[in-house]
């Protein structure tokens, strides 16, 4: 029932559609107009003004005929990262890639596509469904943006999928929860060849801070990173400031936590210990520490329907469905936060966020063929 042709064009036209983050506006008017041909009530809400975007998310609201049915929630995000302009699809022994000079875009394109040809094949062939909220969110990809500030008024459902995963045959059902990190070290400029004694140098503090801290993979639920470091202006000047970015992500919020003061601690003891060392009445060095939580944690039950509604529909595929666990966010830890339980499916993209990005045909199908199954399944209950 999956018309191959068609998917194969609509993903082609919206890959063509330049929509980097905060940039979201012309693929938001071209799925509304998708969208609002098929017959959905369309709402466009106040996000883009809070997160600095050319548009709000988009939210699609099919109707359904099986009234009795709960609503069900298919997300996607419309933005993709850089270098995502003028991207030009090419398709070859049933593949698509990029030309080699952008990323291709089918995170998210891909999980678009299929929704939207799911929905035509419901559509087409009759066949009864309950209501779905399509969700295509702007800035997911610069911190799930579109989803920290949706209008949850506009949202029925209390659970549904989110299609911004790799695997095609599998479900993430567990991702961590995680903390942005940020350290600004104040020093003490110099003249680095005339007085370096009266400077205080910022970037060896930041150095012994950092050599303390245990990065990488700290056990099998946790991971902490310094992605950042950015200090310094010239050879012979003694840097007064270095600026350090970095985050720690766990499957438990208590390793989180834990973890995350850790690292503040040894930033914490560096500056003390200079200070006793060299006592100065300017208070310097000075050290500001910022932490937010960057997202929650997912963490979905096996026996919640989200889970059992997508093994069922692949067991009647002939598929096997295994849940998985990521080490990335994504909308759905979000809307987990928010009551709305969300698991993650795959469409089979590849190499994501690189300019070797690439998805085949062939797994699209398979992932319209996997939603249309879980929508039956689903409007049964």
């Amino acid at each position: 029932m999956v018309n191959l042709e068609r998917l194969a064009d609509v993903f082609k036209a919206l890959v063509q559609i330049d929509s980097v983050s905060k940039k979201e506006g012309a693929i938001a008017g071209a799925l509304h107009k998708i969208f609002e041909s098929m017959g959905a009530g369309i709402f466009i809400d106040g996000a883009g003004k809070k997160v600095g975007s050319d548009t709000g998310n988009l939210i699609a609201v099919f109707n359904g005929a099986a009234t009795d049915a709960a609503p069900l929630l298919l997300n996607a995000h419309m933005d993709t990262v850089q270098p995502g302009e003028g991207v030009k699809p090419l398709f070859s022994d049933g593949t698509f890639t990029s030309n080699g000079g952008t990323v291709l875009g089918a995170d998210d394109k891909s999980a678009l596509a299929v929704i939207i040809e799911a929905i035509r094949v419901l559509q087409e062939n009759r066949i009864a469904h309950g209501p779905l909220e399509v969700v295509a969110t702007i800035c997911e990809e610069v911190g799930l943006l579109g989803a920290k500030n949706l209008d949850y008024s506009l949202i029925k459902a209390q659970y549904g999928y989110s299609l911004d995963a790799t695997d095609a045959e599998g479900i993430v059902a567990r991702a961590p929860a995680a903390n942005h990190i940020q350290f600004k070290v104040y020093g003490r400029d110099a003249h680095a060849g005339a007085e370096p004694e009266k400077g205080i140098n910022a970037i060896r503090l930041t150095g012994r801070a950092v050599s303390n801290i245990r990065i990488g993979r700290i056990d099998e639920e946790t991971t902490a990173n310094i992605g950042l470091i950015e200090g310094g202006t010239a050879t012979n000047i003694v840097p007064d400031l270095v600026t350090v970015t970095g985050e720690v992500r766990s499957h438990s919020t208590e390793k989180l936590d834990r973890r995350t003061q850790e690292i503040v601690l040894s930033f914490e003891k560096e500056i003390s210990s200079y200070k006793e060392a060299h006592p100065s009445d300017d208070g310097l060095p000075r050290l500001e520490a910022t932490v937010r939580r960057d997202f929650p944690v997912l963490k979905i039950p096996e026996d919640h329907p989200v889970i059992t509604l997508a093994m069922k529909a692949a067991s009647r595929l002939g598929r096997e469905m295994k849940t998985k666990t990521s080490g990335g966010g994504s909308d759905a830890n979000i809307f987990f936060e928010h009551g709305i339980v969300t698991g993650v499916l795959g469409t089979g993209m590849k190499d994501v966020h690189t300019v070797r990005e690439s998805i085949r045909l062939d797994d699209m199908v398979k992932s319209v063929e996997l939603l249309l199954e879980i929508i039956r399944l689903h409007t049964r209950l």
